[in-house]
C-alpha cells in the first residue's frame, strides 16, 4: 500500500478561538499526525487538540509585544511565512486569511488553501484599520508605504496555491477578484451539537466577536446606549478600551467565555446582533443552533446563513450601518413570530459533520491525481 502524503497544516496565527481556529480545529482531527506551522503561537489560547498538535512558529514568534500586539509586525508577516522549510512535505494544507497562503510547497508538492479572505487589512477593510480615526499618524504613514507593497504579494503570493476553498460564495467573488482565481465553496463548520434549543430568554441581546473595527460593534454600542436594552458583549481585541470608555451602564463586557459558559449566554439571549461585514460568520450559526435569531447587517456572508422572510425567518437585517437602522430591525424581530426550532434546523445545514466529510473528500480528490502521476 502507497504510504500516505506527509501533510503541512499553516495557519495564520494562534491567538484565541475564533472562527478560523474552529476550521483548523477539524482539519487538526482530520490529520492528527501533521505538522502545523503558525507565525506565532500564544500557548493555551486554542483549544486542546490544536495544542497538542507538532507546531512550528515563526520569527515573529520571538519578537517584544506579540501576545497582544502581533498586527503591528504586519509588514513582516510575508517573509515570515516564507521563512518556513516545507522540503519534505507533499501536501500542504493552509487556513489563511492574512498570509498563510503564501507558504511555498516544494516542488512536486500540492498545496490546497481554505481562504476565509484575502488579505483584509490592506484591501476592502484597509480604512476600518488604518484610516483616519483608526490609527495613529505614524502608523497612517508607514501602511501608505507598505500596503502598496503587500497587495503585489497577496496577489503574487497566490500563484503558490494549487486550489482555493473558499468559506462562502461572498469570500470566493473576492478570490476571483483579487487574485483571478476560482474557488469552490466549502462553509466552515458549526459544532451544532454544542448548543441546545431554548424556548425562553432572560431578556438581554448578546454580541460575540473580536473587538477589531470592522466587526463594528460600536454602531451596536450606539443603538443600545439610546434605547437602554441590556447587550451582553462576548469578546476582546484592540478596540475594547475604546468601547468600554463610551458605553453606557445598560452594557455588558464579558472578555472571551469559555465555551460551556458561552452556551449557556446564546440560550439565555434574546437575540444575537451582529452588526459587521463578515466573509462568512459562524457566530450566527451558534445562536441560531440554540434556536436564536439574528440581527444583522445584509451584507457579506450573513446573506448566506440568515433567512430574512416570515415564512420560515431565521431574523432579520437592516440594510444601513446606522444605529438607527439596527434599532428600527429590533422593532421589527419583536413583531415575528419565530420558531426556535425552525432556527435550529437553518444551523444544522451547516453542522461540523458535514463540513468534515466534504472537507475530507475534496482533499482526496485533488490528491488522487498526483499519487498517481508519482507512482
Amino acid at each position: 500500500m502507497q504510504p500516505g502524503p506527509k501533510i503541512a497544516l499553516v495557519h495564520d496565527w494562534l491567538t484565541g478561538m475564533r472562527g478560523g481556529e474552529k476550521v483548523l480545529e477539524v482539519l487538526c482531527e482530520l490529520y492528527p499526525q501533521a505538522t502545523l506551522f503558525t507565525l506565532l503561537h500564544n500557548k493555551g489560547s486554542v483549544s486542546r487538540g490544536i495544542e497538542e498538535m507538532e507546531i512550528h512558529t515563526s520569527f515573529i514568534d520571538r519578537l517584544p509585544f506579540k501576545s497582544g500586539r502581533y498586527r503591528n509586525y504586519l509588514p513582516l508577516f510575508p517573509r515570515a511565512i516564507e521563512s518556513f522549510d516545507f522540503s519534505g512535505y507533499d501536501l500542504i494544507l493552509s487556513t489563511s486569511h492574512a498570509v498563510a497562503k503564501g507558504a511555498r510547497p516544494a516542488p512536486g508538492a500540492l498545496h490546497i488553501c481554505y481562504c476565509h479572505t484575502p488579505m483584509r487589512y490592506v484591501w476592502e477593510q484597509y480604512d476600518q484599520y488604518f484610516g483616519p480615526g483608526r490609527a495613529n499618524l505614524l502608523t497612517r504613514a508607514a501602511m501608505s508605504f507598505f500596503a502598496p507593497r503587500l497587495r503585489r504579494w497577496d496577489v503574487v503570493s497566490s500563484s503558490r496555491v494549487h486550489s482555493f476553498v473558499a468559506n462562502s460564495q461572498n469570500v470566493a467573488e473576492r478570490i476571483r477578484q483579487y487574485y483571478r482565481r476560482t474557488a469552490d465553496v466549502i462553509y466552515p463548520p458549526v459544532n451544532v451539537d454544542q448548543f441546545t434549543v431554548s424556548e425562553g430568554d432572560d431578556g438581554y441581546y448578546l454580541i460575540v466577536s473580536a473587538l477589531v473595527p470592522y466587526k463594528r460593534v460600536d454602531l451596536a454600542v450606539e443603538a443600545f446606549k439610546r434605547s437602554g436594552e441590556r447587550l451582553l458583549i462576548v469578546g476582546t481585541g484592540p478596540e475594547s478600551s475604546r468601547l468600554q470608555s463610551v458605553a453606557s451602564r445598560n452594557i455588558e463586557f464579558l472578555g472571551w467565555q469559555p465555551d460551556a459558559e458561552l452556551a449557556g449566554l446564546y440560550a439565555r439571549c434574546r437575540a444575537l446582533i451582529f452588526p459587521g461585514i463578515e466573509d462568512f460568520g459562524i457566530v450566527p450559526l451558534e445562536a441560531m443552533a440554540s434556536g436564536k435569531p439574528v440581527v444583522a447587517f445584509g451584507q457579506g456572508g450573513a446573506l448566506e446563513t440568515v433567512v430574512d422572510d416570515p415564512q420560515r425567518a431565521t431574523g432579520v437585517f437592516f440594510r444601513e450601518q446606522t444605529p438607527e437602522a439596527l434599532k428600527e430591525a429590533l422593532v421589527k424581530l419583536g413583531s415575528l413570530k419565530l420558531n426556535p426550532h425552525t432556527i435550529r434546523a437553518r444551523a444544522e445545514q451547516f453542522d461540523r459533520k458535514i463540513f468534515k466529510e466534504n472537507y475530507r473528500r475534496y482533499v482526496e480528490r485533488r490528491v488522487a491525481p498526483v499519487r498517481s502521476s508519482n507512482s
